[in-house]
């Protein structure tokens, strides 16, 4: 599972739940969602 890292933006794959970005350290990641756009019905 893919995530982005909020302070420098790059993507991070997790490894063994540890939970820091490789590039730069940070403690924040957010989890990448598809760009799919969900069509509702308002009937």
């Amino acid at each position: 599972m893919a995530y982005v890292c909020a302070k420098c933006g790059k993507k991070v794959k997790l490894v063994d739940n540890f939970t820091r970005c490789s590039y730069c350290g940070a403690r924040i990641l957010i989890k990448e969602r598809p760009n799919l756009a969900k069509e509702v019905s308002t009937d």
